[in-house]
Protein backbone atom coordinates (compact mmCIF):
# COMPACT_ATOMS: atom_id res chain seq x y z
CA UNK A 1 0.00 0.00 0.00
CA UNK A 2 1.15 3.51 -0.65
CA UNK A 3 2.97 5.68 1.70
CA UNK A 4 1.44 9.31 1.41
CA UNK A 5 2.37 12.64 3.07
CA UNK A 6 0.07 15.22 3.79
CA UNK A 7 0.02 17.60 0.56
CA UNK A 8 -0.78 14.16 -0.90
CA UNK A 9 2.40 13.58 -2.45
CA UNK A 10 3.05 9.38 -2.55
CA UNK A 11 6.45 8.48 -1.72
CA UNK A 12 6.68 4.74 -1.70
CA UNK A 13 4.55 2.30 -3.17
CA UNK A 14 3.98 -2.00 -3.01
CA UNK A 15 4.45 -3.88 -6.30
CA UNK A 16 3.69 -7.34 -6.39
CA UNK A 17 4.62 -9.82 -9.75
CA UNK A 18 3.30 -13.42 -10.09
CA UNK A 19 2.92 -15.71 -13.26
CA UNK A 20 -0.56 -16.69 -13.78
CA UNK A 21 -0.47 -19.47 -15.26
CA UNK A 22 -3.67 -18.64 -17.01
CA UNK A 23 -5.44 -18.59 -14.17
CA UNK A 24 -4.62 -22.94 -13.48
CA UNK A 25 -2.24 -24.64 -10.96
CA UNK A 26 0.10 -26.82 -12.36
CA UNK A 27 -0.43 -29.21 -15.08
CA UNK A 28 -3.16 -27.46 -15.59
CA UNK A 29 -5.25 -29.75 -12.75
CA UNK A 30 -7.64 -27.21 -11.24
CA UNK A 31 -8.73 -23.25 -12.98
CA UNK A 32 -7.56 -21.25 -9.49
CA UNK A 33 -8.41 -17.49 -10.56
CA UNK A 34 -11.13 -16.73 -8.34
CA UNK A 35 -8.62 -18.05 -5.30
CA UNK A 36 -6.10 -15.58 -6.99
CA UNK A 37 -8.21 -12.71 -7.00
CA UNK A 38 -8.55 -12.94 -3.48
CA UNK A 39 -4.53 -13.50 -2.86
CA UNK A 40 -3.53 -10.64 -4.80
CA UNK A 41 -5.97 -8.45 -3.25
CA UNK A 42 -4.62 -9.52 0.18
CA UNK A 43 -0.91 -8.13 -0.54
CA UNK A 44 -2.46 -4.74 -1.48
CA UNK A 45 -0.23 -3.72 -3.90
CA UNK A 46 -0.30 -0.25 -5.56
CA UNK A 47 0.51 -1.87 -9.02
CA UNK A 48 0.68 -5.50 -9.95
CA UNK A 49 2.65 -7.37 -13.03
CA UNK A 50 1.20 -10.48 -14.31
CA UNK A 51 2.21 -12.83 -16.89
CA UNK A 52 0.51 -15.16 -18.48
CA UNK A 53 -2.73 -13.43 -18.81
CA UNK A 54 -5.77 -14.88 -20.46
CA UNK A 55 -7.32 -12.13 -22.65
CA UNK A 56 -9.77 -14.52 -23.83
CA UNK A 57 -9.92 -18.63 -24.12
CA UNK A 58 -13.25 -20.04 -25.89
CA UNK A 59 -12.35 -23.59 -24.60
CA UNK A 60 -11.34 -23.19 -21.08
CA UNK A 61 -14.99 -20.70 -20.68
CA UNK A 62 -16.77 -23.68 -22.40
CA UNK A 63 -15.39 -26.44 -19.59
CA UNK A 64 -15.46 -24.18 -16.37
CA UNK A 65 -18.40 -22.83 -14.86
CA UNK A 66 -17.18 -20.26 -13.39
CA UNK A 67 -14.83 -19.03 -16.38
CA UNK A 68 -15.63 -15.25 -16.29
CA UNK A 69 -16.82 -13.60 -18.89
CA UNK A 70 -14.46 -10.84 -18.66
CA UNK A 71 -10.73 -10.87 -20.10
CA UNK A 72 -8.73 -11.69 -16.64
CA UNK A 73 -6.87 -9.05 -16.50
CA UNK A 74 -10.15 -7.04 -15.99
CA UNK A 75 -11.66 -9.67 -13.54
CA UNK A 76 -8.17 -9.37 -11.18
CA UNK A 77 -8.07 -5.52 -11.50
CA UNK A 78 -12.08 -5.20 -10.36
CA UNK A 79 -12.71 -2.12 -8.09
CA UNK A 80 -8.98 -2.10 -6.49
CA UNK A 81 -7.12 -1.35 -9.49
CA UNK A 82 -9.42 1.41 -11.57
CA UNK A 83 -6.46 1.36 -14.56
CA UNK A 84 -5.25 -1.75 -16.26
CA UNK A 85 -3.37 -2.23 -19.76
CA UNK A 86 -2.51 -5.71 -21.69
CA UNK A 87 -0.15 -6.59 -23.88
CA UNK A 88 -1.40 -9.40 -25.73
CA UNK A 89 1.59 -12.07 -27.30
CA UNK A 90 0.32 -15.10 -28.61
CA UNK A 91 -2.72 -15.43 -30.45
CA UNK A 92 -4.53 -19.03 -31.17
CA UNK A 93 -7.69 -19.72 -32.84
CA UNK A 94 -9.15 -20.11 -29.75
CA UNK A 95 -7.92 -17.23 -27.65
CA UNK A 96 -4.93 -14.80 -26.67
CA UNK A 97 -2.04 -14.04 -23.87
CA UNK A 98 0.09 -11.95 -22.67
CA UNK A 99 1.00 -9.47 -19.80
CA UNK A 100 -1.15 -7.43 -17.85
CA UNK A 101 -0.51 -4.51 -15.60
CA UNK A 102 -3.41 -2.90 -12.86
CA UNK A 103 -2.74 0.26 -11.15
CA UNK A 104 -4.18 2.02 -8.58
CA UNK A 105 -2.45 5.26 -10.62
CA UNK A 106 -3.21 6.94 -13.96
CA UNK A 107 -2.01 4.76 -16.86
CA UNK A 108 -1.08 8.09 -19.16
CA UNK A 109 1.08 5.63 -21.53
CA UNK A 110 1.11 2.31 -22.39
CA UNK A 111 3.27 -0.02 -25.28
CA UNK A 112 3.51 -3.37 -25.86
CA UNK A 113 6.87 -4.45 -27.74
CA UNK A 114 6.67 -7.28 -29.87
CA UNK A 115 10.56 -9.26 -28.99
CA UNK A 116 9.74 -12.44 -30.17
CA UNK A 117 12.24 -14.30 -31.70
CA UNK A 118 12.45 -16.98 -34.72
CA UNK A 119 10.48 -20.28 -33.03
CA UNK A 120 7.69 -20.73 -31.45
CA UNK A 121 7.91 -18.79 -28.60
CA UNK A 122 5.93 -14.95 -28.91
CA UNK A 123 7.09 -12.47 -25.86
CA UNK A 124 6.17 -8.98 -25.06
CA UNK A 125 7.61 -6.07 -22.65
CA UNK A 126 4.62 -3.79 -21.59
CA UNK A 127 5.84 -0.53 -20.63
CA UNK A 128 3.12 1.46 -18.95
CA UNK A 129 4.35 5.23 -17.86
CA UNK A 130 2.19 6.10 -14.58
CA UNK A 131 1.48 9.01 -12.87
CA UNK A 132 2.62 9.66 -9.64
CA UNK A 133 0.57 12.44 -7.37
CA UNK A 134 3.28 14.84 -5.97
CA UNK A 135 6.29 13.20 -8.40
CA UNK A 136 7.96 15.10 -10.10
CA UNK A 137 8.61 12.22 -12.92
CA UNK A 138 5.95 9.55 -14.36
CA UNK A 139 6.85 5.82 -12.66
CA UNK A 140 7.60 3.79 -15.53
CA UNK A 141 6.53 -0.08 -15.20
CA UNK A 142 8.17 -2.97 -17.42
CA UNK A 143 6.13 -6.11 -17.48
CA UNK A 144 8.44 -8.79 -18.63
CA UNK A 145 7.95 -12.57 -19.35
CA UNK A 146 11.54 -13.67 -21.11
CA UNK A 147 12.02 -16.86 -23.57
CA UNK A 148 12.90 -20.14 -22.65
CA UNK A 149 16.28 -20.26 -24.64
CA UNK A 150 19.48 -18.23 -22.94
CA UNK A 151 20.07 -16.79 -26.65
CA UNK A 152 16.45 -15.39 -26.77
CA UNK A 153 17.12 -14.21 -23.30
CA UNK A 154 20.21 -12.08 -24.02
CA UNK A 155 18.93 -10.68 -26.90
CA UNK A 156 15.20 -10.03 -25.23
CA UNK A 157 17.52 -8.21 -22.00
CA UNK A 158 19.47 -6.30 -24.66
CA UNK A 159 15.77 -4.38 -26.18
CA UNK A 160 14.58 -4.02 -22.64
CA UNK A 161 17.80 -2.04 -22.09
CA UNK A 162 17.72 -0.29 -25.36
CA UNK A 163 13.73 0.53 -24.48
CA UNK A 164 14.42 1.57 -21.17
CA UNK A 165 17.32 4.05 -22.11
CA UNK A 166 15.58 5.36 -25.13
CA UNK A 167 12.34 5.99 -23.75
CA UNK A 168 12.76 6.55 -20.03
CA UNK A 169 13.36 10.62 -19.18
CA UNK A 170 16.50 11.00 -16.94
CA UNK A 171 15.68 10.78 -13.85
CA UNK A 172 13.28 8.70 -14.00
CA UNK A 173 12.07 5.73 -11.53
CA UNK A 174 11.90 2.40 -13.41
CA UNK A 175 10.18 -0.72 -11.70
CA UNK A 176 11.02 -4.07 -14.21
CA UNK A 177 9.49 -7.07 -12.86
CA UNK A 178 8.05 -10.63 -14.22
CA UNK A 179 8.90 -13.96 -15.40
CA UNK A 180 12.40 -13.70 -16.53
CA UNK A 181 13.12 -17.36 -17.38
CA UNK A 182 16.76 -17.08 -16.20
CA UNK A 183 18.00 -19.98 -13.90
CA UNK A 184 21.15 -19.61 -14.29
CA UNK A 185 21.27 -15.87 -13.19
CA UNK A 186 22.90 -13.88 -15.77
CA UNK A 187 20.25 -11.27 -16.39
CA UNK A 188 21.37 -9.23 -12.89
CA UNK A 189 25.12 -8.59 -14.35
CA UNK A 190 23.56 -7.43 -17.96
CA UNK A 191 20.69 -5.33 -16.90
CA UNK A 192 22.95 -3.55 -14.26
CA UNK A 193 25.79 -3.05 -16.99
CA UNK A 194 23.49 -1.98 -19.74
CA UNK A 195 20.67 0.05 -18.12
CA UNK A 196 21.44 0.42 -14.55
CA UNK A 197 19.04 -1.51 -13.02
CA UNK A 198 19.66 -3.83 -9.61
CA UNK A 199 17.31 -6.26 -8.34
CA UNK A 200 15.23 -5.62 -5.19
CA UNK A 201 16.19 -9.16 -3.64
CA UNK A 202 19.70 -9.10 -4.39
CA UNK A 203 20.35 -5.87 -3.40
CA UNK A 204 19.10 -6.36 0.21
CA UNK A 205 19.88 -10.12 1.04
CA UNK A 206 22.61 -11.00 -1.58
CA UNK A 207 20.93 -13.49 -3.82
CA UNK A 208 17.78 -13.68 -6.08
CA UNK A 209 14.47 -14.94 -4.80
CA UNK A 210 13.32 -18.83 -5.52
CA UNK A 211 10.21 -18.62 -7.03
CA UNK A 212 10.00 -21.93 -9.36
CA UNK A 213 8.12 -24.46 -8.81
CA UNK A 214 5.55 -22.50 -6.24
CA UNK A 215 5.12 -25.71 -4.21
CA UNK A 216 8.82 -26.13 -3.37
CA UNK A 217 10.87 -23.19 -4.94
CA UNK A 218 14.61 -24.19 -6.08
CA UNK A 219 15.07 -21.74 -9.26
CA UNK A 220 15.12 -17.99 -9.46
CA UNK A 221 13.19 -16.92 -12.26
CA UNK A 222 10.92 -14.01 -10.84
CA UNK A 223 12.50 -11.22 -10.23
CA UNK A 224 12.00 -6.90 -9.28
CA UNK A 225 14.97 -4.72 -10.71
CA UNK A 226 14.91 -0.64 -10.25
CA UNK A 227 16.29 2.08 -11.28
CA UNK A 228 16.33 5.55 -9.49
CA UNK A 229 14.63 4.36 -6.77
CA UNK A 230 15.59 5.30 -2.88
CA UNK A 231 15.75 2.77 -0.56
CA UNK A 232 13.25 -0.84 -1.34
CA UNK A 233 12.31 -3.35 0.62
CA UNK A 234 11.51 -7.31 -0.68
CA UNK A 235 9.07 -8.90 0.89
CA UNK A 236 8.55 -12.52 1.99
CA UNK A 237 4.81 -13.82 1.05
CA UNK A 238 3.87 -16.63 2.81
CA UNK A 239 3.91 -20.16 0.90
CA UNK A 240 0.10 -20.68 1.27
CA UNK A 241 -1.85 -20.05 -0.48
CA UNK A 242 0.35 -18.83 -3.70
CA UNK A 243 1.82 -22.55 -3.61
CA UNK A 244 -1.55 -23.81 -4.70
CA UNK A 245 -2.51 -20.84 -6.91
CA UNK A 246 0.12 -21.31 -9.86
CA UNK A 247 3.24 -22.74 -10.62
CA UNK A 248 5.24 -19.40 -9.76
CA UNK A 249 5.43 -17.88 -6.35
CA UNK A 250 4.88 -14.10 -6.20
CA UNK A 251 7.46 -11.55 -5.23
CA UNK A 252 6.26 -8.35 -3.71
CA UNK A 253 8.41 -4.96 -2.74
CA UNK A 254 8.32 -1.70 -1.57
CA UNK A 255 10.02 0.77 -3.72
CA UNK A 256 10.89 4.20 -2.37
CA UNK A 257 10.58 7.09 -5.06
Amino acid sequence: MSNTIADGTVTKIKVLTVNIHKGFTTFNRRFMLHELREAVRHVHADVVFLQEVLGTHARHAARHADYPEAPHYEFLADSIWPQFAYGKNAAYPHGHHGNAVLSKFPIVHQENRDVSLPGPERRGLLHCALAIPGQKHQLHVFCVHLGLRESHRREQLRLLSEMINKEVPTGAPVVVAGDFNDWRRRAHDILEELAGLREVFVHATGHSAKTFPAKFPVLSLDRIYVRNAGAHSPIVLPGAPWNKLSDHAPLAAVIDL
